[in-house]
C-alpha cells in the first residue's frame, strides 16, 4: 500500500493521484507534510507529496482514507503541480 493524495476524481470511478512517501529524495519539488497539515486524521510519519509522481488509479484500488488535508496544503500541492506544467523546456 502506498499513501497517495487525491488531487480530482475523473470519471468511471478514476483518480488522478500525487504520490506520498516518507523520504523526500532528491525531489526539490516535493512538498513537506506534516500533522498540523490534517484538517482530521494523519500520517504516521513526516512525509512528502511528490508533485512530479503522478498517476492514475480506479476507486477499487483504495484502501482507506487516513485523513483530509488543509486547503492551504492542497492549495501548495496543486500549485506546485501547475508550476511544473507551465514550466518551459
Amino acid at each position: 500500500m502506498r499513501p497517495a493524495v487525491v488531487l480530482a476524481g475523473v470519471e468511471n470511478q478514476d483518480y488522478i493521484l500525487c504520490q506520498v512517501t516518507s523520504k523526500p529524495y532528491a525531489d526539490r519539488m516535493a512538498v513537506k507534510i506534516e500533522e498540523n497539515d490534517f484538517e482530521k486524521g494523519s500520517l504516521r510519519l513526516v512525509s512528502y507529496a511528490r508533485p512530479t509522481k503522478l498517476f492514475t488509479a480506479n476507486e477499487d484500488l483504495f484502501f482507506s482514507c487516513v485523513g483530509k488535508l488543509s486547503e492551504a496544503k492542497s492549495h501548495e500541492i496543486v500549485e506546485t503541480i501547475v508550476q511544473i506544467l507551465t514550466k518551459s523546456f
